[in-house]
């Protein structure tokens, strides 16, 4: 009894010990349990309560849903190991125990929020079920809240079992890019260049609203701004059409040397789809905006020809019988990023219109790394390039496409040199300095970085009257989502963002699925090894067991001795 009393003790005081010490041993070979160098800085730097509130508390949930949410708990667990009673989170379902009508509350209040209800389908054929459920967390930090969705869908994705992987891999990053951005006193600045021809409307909305989300927002109009734009964190030039002036170079140029950062997207073809909705075929010509000695200067051209690729998108093409079919357009390029840097890492397919090759120059001090580049079976031709729709009615041959691997988005970092070094009157450089007191500057100080991507219409949305505005990424012929909206705002992060945090996207999740074939044709052997194995196991070692006790209390009892009697 005494025994029984002191293991009851000792496995309740390790109890109460691993509820305050949670330690653990990561034993995966992705590290997917660890938390990276920049996360870990971040939290041991929290000096105010956070507090969230995860809305997956459903025990009737598919087990890839249960499993997101455990994984969630868990990632959870390791913050508060490190920030202590700093850090407290809260599982609730928000439609338990509520009638119709509070739910309907509930639904408009969290919708205010940002957080949409979603149906979730369960079960098989037979017996299909539906339910309503919040894959959202609500995190709150320093007077302010972010909205996190958990369940993220990897783009060209359609297994449920993928995705909820895809989203595991990214909850690290999601809660630790929400609690740097509210931590900082003020949000990043970012300027919108205009007055070149640059897209600013309809088709610029979801790029818009989602910088406005994260950032200040300014559009600039260069040709009406005399001053440097030192006061941005970054700038984007998307897509000119119009060439800039000498002026507006210089601006560009000292911005960067000032320690301005850049996203350019630049396009050397005048060619659009539209082109080819009143004439079957237009020529792609050269269309010059003038930054190519810029881009040249800091290590990189994007040349004047026009990529086709055998990976490609598909459009609807009438056939002779008079119902469409979709066929492979391959100036629509589907860009699979394979680098492992940060910015694309475990990213789905990005969707690629009229698009150009990049070069990469041999520049002293910078560093190139390609974040996006074609399939092994690609072709260029350098303009003017006659586009016709009549290519669709032909196959793809593989013997068409003779380069592989063609750069379409750069990433370059390094002390820049100025493109106008020696080339300023010293007259105009006094002007600089005396008038306008900005001096002009013939290198960066300290490293920066721009990002350049000739890939056409990349951060433009679609629209129409009747289906309104899409998010960026969404091709409306297959009704597919691609991943464009997600590689746009980790460049804007990457540019803005220096704490490191986007480091935890480069984390896998990799699904480790059974071979089912394989499972079929040896599903007997399995189950007697799972089953009759551990019994036999068991039974060995009671019988050993029920032996050796026997043998010992033989060997312990003495001999009975027979009782002689009297004579």
């Amino acid at each position: 009894m005494i025994r029984i009393v002191i293991m009851a003790a000792i496995l309740i005081c390790v109890n109460i010990l691993a509820s305050y010490f949670h330690k653990g041993l990561d034993l995966t070979k992705e590290k997917r349990f660890t938390l990276t160098e920049p996360t870990v800085r971040l939290l041991k730097n929290i000096q105010e309560t956070v507090v969230v509130d995860v809305y997956l508390d459903d025990d009737n949930f598919p087990p890839d849903i249960q499993r997101l949410r455990e994984a969630v708990r868990e990632r959870l667990t390791s913050f508060r190991d490190i920030t202590g009673n700093r850090f407290s989170f809260r599982f609730s379902n928000p439609f338990k125990n509520k009638s119709d009508n509070e739910k309907k509350q509930i639904a408009r209040d969290l919708q205010q929020k940002g957080i949409q209800p979603l149906e979730l389908h369960s079960g098989d054929e037979d017996e299909r079920t539906q339910k309503i459920f919040f894959p959202y967390a609500l995190v709150q930090y320093n007077n302010r809240e972010m909205v996190i969705m958990l369940l993220e869908s990897k783009a060209g994705s359609n297994s449920r079992a993928e995705n909820t992987s895809y989203a595991i891999s990214l909850l690290e990053y999601k809660f630790a890019n929400a609690l740097d951005v509210m931590g900082k006193p003020d949000l990043a600045h970012v300027a919108y260049i205009i007055g070149n021809g640059e897209p600013l409307g309809i088709n610029t909305v979801d790029m818009l609203n989602s910088l406005q989300r994260r950032y200040y927002v300014d559009t600039v109009d260069l040709a009406h701004v005399p001053q440097i734009l030192n006061t941005y964190d970054a700038a984007i030039i998307m897509q000119p059409t119009i060439a800039f002036t000498e002026p507006e170079k210089l601006r560009i140029d000292q911005y960067l040397m000032k320690g301005g950062h850049l996203l350019m997207v630049v396009n050397n073809l005048n060619a659009a789809l539209d082109s080819l909705s009143s004439q079957p075929q237009f020529m792609a010509m050269e269309n010059n905006v003038g930054l190519d000695d810029l881009l040249y200067k800091y290590g990189v051209r994007v040349n004047n020809n026009l990529i086709g690729d055998k990976l490609c998108l598909k459009l609807p093409r009438m056939m002779n019988n008079g119902e469409p079919q979709l066929l492979d357009w391959m100036y629509f390029p589907m860009l699979n990023p394979t680098s492992t840097h940060p910015i694309v890492k475990n990213m789905g397919f990005i969707k690629g219109e009229f698009t150009n090759s990049i070069d990469t120059i041999k520049t002293s001090g910078i560093t190139k790394t390609i974040l996006l580049q074609t399939s092994k079976l690609s072709m260029k031709a350098d303009a003017p390039v006659r586009v016709s729709l009549s290519m669709m009615n032909y196959k793809l041959e593989d013997q068409l496409f003779t380069k592989s691997y063609l750069p379409v988005a750069v990433l370059l970092e390094g002390k820049f040199t100025s493109a106008f070094k020696n080339r300023l009157a010293p007259d105009f450089m006094k002007y600089l300095a005396d008038t306008l007191k900005q001096p002009f500057r013939a290198a960066c100080d300290s490293d920066n970085s721009i990002i350049v991507t000739s890939v056409g219409d990349v951060f433009t949305n679609h629209y129409t009257t009747s289906s309104g505005i899409q998010r960026m990424g969404y091709f409306w012929p297959t009704r597919e989502f691609f991943s464009n909206k997600e590689f746009f705002l980790n460049c804007m992060e990457y540019l803005t963002n220096h704490s490191g945090v986007l480091e935890a996207r480069s984390k896998d999740s990799k699904l480790r699925l059974l071979d089912m074939s394989r499972a079929k044709d040896e599903k007997t052997k399995w189950q007697f090894i799972n089953v009759a194995i551990p019994i036999a196991i068991v039974l060995v070692f009671a019988s050993a067991w029920f032996f050796f006790r026997k043998r010992r209390y033989e060997i312990k009892s003495p001999a009975t001795k027979p009782v002689s009697g009297n004579a």
